[in-house]
């Protein structure tokens, strides 16, 4: 919702004033003051928490920023409402922290409304179904994993195996008409990096980016998640599609796990405790399609040692429409893009794309789950050419294969061109 401006009668008000009772690991205890869950208050000079547990007498509250110098007995002000941040068309181009204040240098956000974080998800029978394909500017994504416009999908690998790289390529060459990039958790290096090389002058115009870096407290990075996808929320509700792309939703899970023990709450799956769980399907919820306009979410997740079964990839694959996979061992060959096409997922293609289309993906997935059934064969020169139509098509048009499924960080692939070059690849197989 809208936040009013105060007024000369809020102004008048008697101003509530706490005390900090202890500072115990993550979290600060405040003694004297009485507000809900969510609402910020300001802890001595000028460090801002949210408030995320209450009891009687007490509030158990999380800092946004370092509590350096904040001893018992500091002075604790209730802000009297939840924490707020601008949206709408003036932010395109801009970098926000993970509370929604411009790092950019270029100025305050003049004439942007502010608005809660809250937001209720669209309707079940008010989201308009996902009918047309979004074009990512990766072949290998285009065609054998379609990504259709309001739908959510995740990117699924461990650490160097190239999630941002692929989601830098995607940034370019996408072509939904609004970006909304969060940078959860991230090394502080790679910003500007991303900023300058991947996105560029000309894909940052059309783009918010809100940062918040490893070395952030946990609820600035968690918050930083909600922020972006309010931002994107904003545009969905002005009938724009909108692309979220967020890195990484497990190193937000991870700042819900330092909130959540910190408040008291018991460790469950591998030390998450239940909070994590339903946080992350309230945030991943919130995009898909409404009534007017979309939001397409992409979310990176690292799985952990490439274990694709650890809880928050279960979690978030449960969730999502789909699955992107990237594969260490093709990393490691210099197969760039490393999806794994065999194990990557879209629900929604066979919805999007035409009976054509749908056949010739049929067919380059046939005759590559037959080369990776008869690698062990093949590798030690025990296969028998003419004992499977389907892995000899393989071996036989491996490097037009590769050529297809490889694509250079900088190349940007029209969706058409990626059609073309997969029909003229599966005219090779003979019709297998």
């Amino acid at each position: 919702m809208t936040i009013a401006w105060p007024t000369v009668v809020d102004a008048a008000r008697p101003e509530r004033v706490g005390s900090v009772s202890q500072v115990l690991g993550l979290s600060v205890d405040v003694r004297g003051l009485t507000c809900p869950v969510g609402d910020m208050v300001t802890i001595g000079d000028d460090v801002i928490a949210e408030v995320v547990a209450t009891t009687r007498d007490r509030l158990r509250c999380m800092p946004l920023s370092p509590l350096g110098g904040i001893i018992a007995g500091a002075p604790v002000r209730a802000h009297g409402r939840p924490l707020t941040v601008p949206t709408g068309r003036a932010l395109l181009g801009r970098v926000l922290d993970g509370l929604g204040r411009p790092i950019d240098g270029k100025g305050p956000l003049a004439g942007a409304p502010r608005v809660t974080l809250d937001h209720e998800p669209p309707s079940v029978m008010g989201r308009s179904r996902i009918s047309s394909p979004l074009t990512l500017g990766v072949r290998a994504l285009d065609t054998l994993t379609t990504v259709g416009l309001g739908q959510r999908i995740g990117l699924f690998a461990g650490s160097g195996v190239g999630k941002s790289s692929l989601m830098s390529m995607i940034a370019r060459g996408t072509d939904a008409e609004v970006s909304v990039v969060a940078l959860v958790g991230e090394r502080g290096r790679e910003v500007r990096e991303f900023l300058e090389d991947d996105l560029g002058p000309e894909g940052l115009a059309r783009s918010v980016v809100i940062v918040a870096t490893s070395d952030q407290p946990a609820m600035a990075r968690l918050r930083a998640a909600f922020v972006a996808t309010r931002i994107a929320e904003a545009f969905r509700d002005e009938g724009a599609n909108a692309m979220l792309m967020m890195d990484s939703v497990t190193r937000v899970a991870m700042a819900q796990r330092e909130i959540g023990l910190s408040a008291g709450e018991p460790p469950a799956t591998r030390g998450y405790p239940p909070s994590t769980f339903s946080m992350l399907a309230q945030l991943l919820e919130r995009a898909g399609t409404d009534a007017v306009g979309s939001i397409t979410g992409l979310y990176t997740v690292l799985v952990d040692g490439d274990d694709h079964n650890e809880p928050i990839a279960d979690a978030a694959r449960s969730i999502l429409d789909g699955h992107i996979v990237l594969d260490r061992d093709l990393a490691v060959t210099g197969h760039y893009p490393a999806v794994d096409v065999l194990g990557s997922v879209s629900r929604v293609a066979s919805k999007i794309i035409s009976p054509q289309q749908k056949a010739i993906t049929t067919s380059l997935r046939s005759v590559l789950a037959a080369r990776r059934d008869a690698s062990d064969l093949i590798d030690v020169g025990a296969y028998q050419p003419g004992a499977n139509p389907r892995v000899d098509a393989a071996v036989a048009n491996e490097r037009g294969i590769t050529d297809f499924l490889t694509q250079s960080i900088d190349e940007i692939s029209a969706a058409d061109d990626a059609w073309r070059r997969l029909d003229q690849l599966v005219s090779t197989f003979g019709g297998i």
